[in-house]
């Protein structure tokens, strides 16, 4: 079932996901699915995390493809950023900052070891220097409470947050 994408300034997005105890639980594993479907039913959207959704109780998951063909779904509980590499600069967007094409460069690492779980309750471990680390890294912020936007300097956030109010009237 697609899930509504909670939009920025929803305080909800400022919630962190709670840990998963039972991968199996029959909760989780709808959690998961329903996550899937709006991944792969939102135009542009390359990763979701449970806090970005209208979820009762958000946990600690997100689904990434960064595939053009979109056909390598991955699937991450509890993931754990457990070591990171340089710096980089990179632009990016949000699909709960509306509208999608409001996008900042951020700061983030250039390398990234990453620790979870799959769907399955498997431990899994990735390493990603492309952009797969960026969306790692992103949709874990989430899972923190935190947007890109939080990353940014305050007179930037400042200018989004206008330029989105503005946008917003006029729909």
């Amino acid at each position: 079932m697609m899930i509504d994408i909670l939009n920025y300034p929803d305080i909800r997005l400022k919630k962190c996901g709670d840990f998963v105890s039972d991968i199996n639980d029959s909760y989780v594993q709808k959690m998961i699915a329903d996550m899937f479907e709006t991944l792969y039913n939102t135009k542009d959207c390359c990763g979701l995390a449970s806090t970005q959704m209208n979820f009762e109780s958000p946990l600690a998951i997100t689904v990434i493809d960064v595939s053009p063909q979109k056909n390598e779904p991955r699937c991450l509980v509890n993931p754990i950023i457990i070591e990171s590499k340089g710096h980089t600069h990179y632009r990016e967007g949000c699909m709960s900052v509306y509208p999608s094409f409001i996008d900042a460069a951020v700061k983030r690492a250039e390398w990234v070891k990453v620790e979870a779980l799959n769907e399955k309750g498997e431990k899994i471990v990735i390493e990603s220097a492309d952009f797969l680390a960026k969306c790692l890294q992103h949709e874990i912020d989430h899972l923190n409470g935190k947007l890109y936007l939080d990353l940014l300097p305050r007179f930037r956030r400042e200018k989004i947050d206008k330029k989105i109010k503005k946008l917003l009237k006029k729909t």
